[in-house]
């Protein structure tokens, strides 16, 4: 079973029960994808999840349907879309491994998330919810709204943006509803190990000396659980345009690291300044309200909560890659 996303401080749909519709979620077996495809499945939906390899996704919920699949054979995915007629597609599949900021494989993305598309409607689908980033934004603009000017510094930020005006476009022009969702900094189980808040949570449990950045910039953190919400309420809603997926709430990374230590009792040596800042700007934060306006969703998850459940995942899961 994948892990439950239910529970104290999460909201399950009860108040926003949909129609049930047949969704594809690509990106499915990633650090959000799995969290919203049980999600979704919980609501009730029928959820398909492309994968290259099917029979390596590790915790899978049963009720979710595997589909060995390459999002870059054209003819592969066609042929599913029309197989399958989905109602919706939820794309959040996209190149994010080492580097991913600064590889040119994110221009190929563009192409392939723009078949995608073209397939997807071809074949009668009716909603398209895109997975945006925060990296868009030109970050020099303070609290980041969805009408601030999206000339982030990355090739990555500027792909992703670049096929949200494409779809955006192309979905008024073919009748397809489209959301995209911007989504910023997060946390919580099945995080790459690599990233910030396993990394940290990880030596404390272990008890290793902890390296950080000097971990002086001010962002803003979602709890994954809250952001599978609003990309399922995007989902299932007829919500337009872009929106913000992120806290609203500003902090300074150092405060993170100091509550994880605080949190798992951690009393050796964390290294201020031993590893490079990830990225120059000081100040990372986002406006929600134009999301909460459009469908109710408000985070439910603090930092102070979403990091005790983190830490009780990785005391579970200690060996996980």
């Amino acid at each position: 079973m994948c892990l439950e996303i239910g529970g104290a401080g999460m909201d399950n749909g009860d108040m926003h029960q949909k129609a049930k519709k047949k969704i594809l979620v690509t990106g499915g077996s990633g650090f959000i994808g799995r969290h919203l495809s049980v999600l979704l499945a919980d609501r009730g939906h029928e959820v398909h999840v492309p994968c290259r390899r099917p029979e390596t996704y590790r915790q899978c919920d049963p009720r979710l349907r595997l589909e060995a699949l390459d999002l870059f054979d054209e003819g592969a995915v066609k042929a599913l879309l029309q197989r399958e007629r989905f109602d919706t597609c939820v794309h959040l599949a996209w190149y994010c491994g080492p580097g991913c900021h600064g590889n040119p494989q994110n221009a190929g993305w563009v192409a392939q998330s723009i078949r995608l598309l073209e397939a997807f409607a071809a074949a009668g689908g009716k909603r398209f919810v895109g997975g945006g980033s925060v990296a868009e934004y030109d970050y020099r603009y303070g609290y980041l709204r969805e009408d601030t000017p999206t000339e982030g510094p990355s090739i990555y930020g500027q792909c992703k943006a670049a096929f949200g005006r494409v779809a955006n476009a192309f979905c008024r022009t073919a009748g397809v509803g489209f959301a995209w969702a911007r989504i910023f900094n997060l946390y919580g189980p099945w995080e790459r190990p690599a990233r910030l808040m396993p990394s940290v949570v990880r030596s404390m449990l272990r008890g290793e000396d902890v390296r950080v950045s000097p971990c002086t910039k001010i962002v803003d953190y979602s709890h994954v659980f809250d952001t599978s919400e609003a990309l399922a309420r995007l989902a299932e809603g007829g919500a337009e345009g872009a929106f913000n997926l992120c806290s609203g709430e500003p902090v300074r990374l150092r405060r993170i690291v100091e509550m994880a230590a605080e949190k798992t009792g951690f009393k050796g040596n964390i290294l201020w300044g031993a590893l490079p800042a990830a990225f120059e700007e000081e100040f990372v934060v986002g406006d929600n309200g134009r999301l909460e306006e459009a469908t109710g969703w408000r985070p439910r998850w603090g930092l102070d909560e979403g990091l005790d459940q983190t830490i009780a995942w990785h005391r579970e899961n200690p060996d996980y890659v």
